[in-house]
């Protein structure tokens, strides 16, 4: 549970810190291409520290997500290939990406928002996007409604629930951090084994 704690006190270090808002405007923007940890296990300590600001703190969050997911969607579609598919297989997703075609044939728009919501990485959901040609505009309102209501939620959260939402962090860190790492990995094995 040391680790844990240590975890945690790093969180509130950096939330409280001048750079914390570009720390999780890098880590927004990031994890629509390519990397691995949400910007929510960021959102959450720098929200409550700054609860005055925490849906700023989410519009922060909505625009480099949605800035990274067009770089992401651009790269899938003129540089798959070369850039989009070593992603993809990094995370070993590469089986499901015929899964994912047929997905967006299917549901289009609504693969997207669903990608958005849910632990599964939606990194893939910009990549893939981009690679099959899902329209532009549907792949940026649904991505906009989606991470939209993900962030905003756990900016309305914080803001109402405050101090409560801080005490149960602190006593339950080691939990939030393992359900946050149990739903990323969910996401991937989700993708993995349908």
């Amino acid at each position: 549970m040391k680790f844990f704690q240590s975890w945690l006190d790093k969180l509130w270090e950096l939330s409280s810190t001048k750079g914390a808002e570009k720390v999780l405007m890098g880590v927004a923007f990031t994890e629509a291409i390519f990397f691995p940890i949400p910007p929510d296990l960021l959102l959450i300590p720098i929200g409550l520290a700054k609860r005055e600001k925490c849906f700023r703190l989410a519009f922060i969050c909505l625009a480099a997500s949605l800035v990274g997911g067009i770089i992401g969607y651009i790269l899938g579609y003129y540089f798959m290939q070369v850039i989009g598919f070593p992603i993809i297989n990094f995370y070993g997703l590469m089986g499901k990406y015929a899964l994912i075609q047929t997905w967006y044939e299917q549901y289009s728009a609504w693969a997207v928002a669903i990608a958005g919501l849910t632990p599964i990485p939606y990194k893939l959901c910009t990549l893939t996007a981009g690679a099959f040609k899902i329209n532009w505009l549907i792949f940026v309102l649904a991505s906009t409604l989606s991470r939209g209501v993900r962030f905003y939620a756990i900016a309305g959260l914080i803001y109402w629930q405050g101090e409560r939402a801080r005490y149960f962090l602190e006593k339950r860190f080691d939990l939030i951090l393992t359900l946050t790492i149990f739903l990323v990995i969910l996401g991937f094995l989700i993708i993995k084994f349908i």
